[in-house]
């Protein structure tokens, strides 16, 4: 292996701490264990990058794993070392349940095929764990020849057992002081070499999709779904990487095992794990009909009630599945949600409480190259790490820094809030360390994206209080407001051929002595109330006047414009867009008016056209003094169509022979001609 720069810092940075990613895949393929359990021998033996001592190292864990681990068809023989000997050393999953019959513990060892080891109740209590799905250990299993001649009697017996996890407890320091000796660049690429990906092969929205991966696990009851093509390692890091984390392959999935037994008051995986992640969530079901009621209050709140008592618990939940078809086609057919079981997929109650849809089709699918050969954080050292830092909060570097725009709700602040707070955990493990306004501003903008995901699969399934998806931010007091849209919906954003959704325009200001003109999209959603409200903060005050004026034509002429629809019963948020460095959205009335009949009608603007004039109150409409620039612009922004005052028609005999034939250039008389020409028929 050749060292590169990022090994030999990391080396420097994580001396003990650090283990070549390539052995332990080595291993991993020889040996029935998760990835976690050899990097726990590799870390003890080969955490260092003299080969000499590494070699060394390998031959020990190789001895340990070929000695330790029981393979198909050995399980007798293992039995009789242990008979022979009085005790035999394994490493196996170790789970227990209580048997009522004997008043005793039992444990199970899988790999033996063992179900009736004696155990004490001290180590129950010790490990808790083992009574909820269990856990990889080192284990002693003694056997004792008296009892096995006793009617019934149970001759195995656990003597001793250590979990396979880090004792060390101050490792925050650790990792806070090596990461100090990294740039955020390297430190994102070693994180996920520490995962076993290698950073070279990936685009920025591939790591940004794996880091959002960790997530869960550094921040408490982080609701996340991944849906995305098969064979993008989906599940690798909650059953491989961490012995915080559980996996429920897809199947029933029992409240009493979730959540908390009421036979024993034995608390579930929820109150056990970290992370507790569905695979294959599409196959998964509850045992009981109130299961994913239970579960949606428990997403809400941290909290679920079982009997008298409600129990608070800390558990991310995490569900991932496949889609059987691409996400444009998904989109076509239904929403991005519809591979969720059929209790979940459509009910926006539980959508709510998702506090990021991650685009697994961002990550490529899994093949050699992607994993690291490389030095990477030992993964019990890395999920201790994970472990102790859902004790922080970095929402407080939000505030006074970043202002969320109108359009979220309390839910979706609370989850931006949350997906921020574990990405700059990840980047920055010292609470004590600034934050750049670049690391702040890629935590907000990934945040937003994947809570909007969430959202506009709510508007897809029609619900009306979900309309507004338009998820802005604004850096610093005097920042620009930006807006955050998701990639997949990145289509809607050109000036296409497609019609607009009702309520949204294309238009074109003229600009004005301080500004060049600048292109813009309107987007206005219609409820129950009365008024138009501006959800920009804050609201340029040209925008604002050309709103007022387009308002009050709305108001005065609603029967030419909108027939028997009394707009005064209605109200409407209008949210500006800017797409150039204009920023005033100046004189753009009649395209606002357009807007807001449109949304009122509930009919979509024709696709590629861009509107541009503005209407006084007394509904006269203004000339446009620049409409030769306005028109090479349109053709620039893609537009297929322009529709102008007719006034401007003595300017554009200016327009060069090639612009004019790059554009359907149509005149209108008033604000009722524009309408009637800017509808689709």
């Amino acid at each position: 292996m050749n060292l590169d720069d990022l090994d030999r810092k990391a080396a420097s940075a994580f001396d003990g701490f650090i283990v070549r990613k390539d052995l332990v895949r080595t291993f991993s393929r020889q040996f029935p264990v998760p990835t976690y359990v050899v990097e726990f021998l590799l870390g003890r033996y080969c955490a260092t990058t003299d080969e000499a001592e590494i070699q060394e190292g390998l031959e020990i864990v190789q001895r340990q794993l070929q000695s330790r681990t029981v393979k198909a068809g050995e399980e007798e023989l293992f039995k009789a070392r242990a008979r022979e000997t009085g005790s035999v050393k394994i490493i196996d999953i170790i789970t227990a349940r209580l048997d009522a019959k004997s008043d005793s513990y039992v444990a199970s060892l899988p790999s033996l095929r063992l179900n009736d080891v004696r155990i004490s109740p001290e180590l129950i209590k010790e490990h808790e764990r083992m009574l909820t799905g269990g856990f990889y250990a080192e284990i002693t299993l003694g056997y004792d020849a008296a009892i096995a001649q006793e009617k019934g009697g149970r001759p195995f017996g656990i003597d001793a057992l250590r979990a396979i996890q880090l004792s060390k407890r101050d490792v925050l320091t650790s990792l806070a002081e090596g990461r100090k000796q990294l740039t955020t660049a390297e430190w994102r690429d070693f994180l996920l070499r520490s995962v076993g990906f290698e950073p070279d092969g990936l685009n920025d929205r591939a790591k940004d999709a794996l880091l959002l991966r960790m997530v869960p696990f550094v921040e408490r009851n982080y609701n996340l779904v991944e849906l995305g093509p098969r064979g993008t390692g989906k599940s690798h890091l909650f059953q491989q990487v961490s012995p915080y984390a559980h996996l429920i392959s897809g199947g029933k999935a029992t409240v009493a095992r979730m959540f908390v037994n009421n036979s024993n008051g034995q608390r579930g995986l929820v109150c056990q794990y970290d992370v507790v992640c569905f695979d294959e969530v599409s196959g998964v079901s509850f045992d009981q009909k109130d299961g994913v009621n239970i579960m949606k209050g428990y997403m809400e709140s941290g909290e679920f009630s079982r009997g008298k008592e409600s129990i608070r618990a800390d558990g991310s939940i995490v569900l991932v599945g496949n889609f059987d078809v691409d996400v444009e086609h998904q989109q076509r057919i239904g929403h991005l949600l519809g591979p969720l079981p059929p209790e979940m997929r459509d009910d926006t109650a539980f959508m709510d409480r998702i506090h990021g849809f991650l685009p697994g089709w961002d990550v490529p699918k899994m093949n050699p190259a992607l994993f690291t050969q490389h030095f990477g954080l030992v993964s019990d050292f890395l999920s201790e790490c994970f472990t102790q830092l859902r004790n922080q909060s970095r929402v407080s570097t939000m505030q006074g820094r970043v202002f969320l725009g109108g359009a979220l709700s309390g839910r979706d602040i609370n989850a931006v809030n949350k997906t921020v707070s574990g990405l700059l955990k990840l980047l920055h493990p010292d609470a004590e360390e600034a934050v750049s306004d670049e690391d702040l501003e890629w935590a907000v903008r990934l945040a937003l994206e994947v809570r909007r995901r969430v959202k506009e699969q709510q508007k897809r399934i029609g619900a009306a209080e979900f309309r507004n998806t338009h998820f802005s931010y604004t850096l610093g007091a005097e920042g620009v407001e930006k807006f955050v849209t998701t990639p997949e919906l990145r289509s809607q954003e050109g000036i296409g051929d497609e019609p607009l959704e009702s309520g949204q325009i294309w238009t074109l200001s003229p600009g004005g002595a301080d500004e060049h003109p600048g292109l813009f999209r309107l987007e206005v959603t219609e409820g129950p109330g009365s008024g138009v409200r501006v959800l920009n903060k804050p609201v340029p005050p040209a925008f604002q006047e050309s709103v007022r004026c387009a308002e009050q034509n709305l108001y005065t002429r609603a029967a030419q414009l909108v027939g028997d629809r009394d707009p005064r019963s209605h109200e409407f948020s209008v949210q500006l867009r800017g797409f150039d460095a204009a920023k005033s959205g100046a004189k753009t009335g009649v395209a606002c008016l357009i807007a807001l009949s449109s949304a009122l009608l509930r009919k979509s603007v024709r696709g590629g056209l861009i509107v541009v004039g503005e209407v006084t109150i007394g509904g006269t409409i203004e000339p446009v003094h620049n409409a030769v620039t306005i028109a090479e612009m349109a053709v620039e922004k893609g537009a297929k169509s322009l529709l102008m005052p007719v006034s401007c028609r003595r300017q554009l005999f200016d327009l060069s022979d090639d612009m004019a034939t790059k554009l359907d250039i149509e005149f209108y008389q008033d604000a009722r001609d524009a309408l009637l020409k800017a509808l689709v028929d």
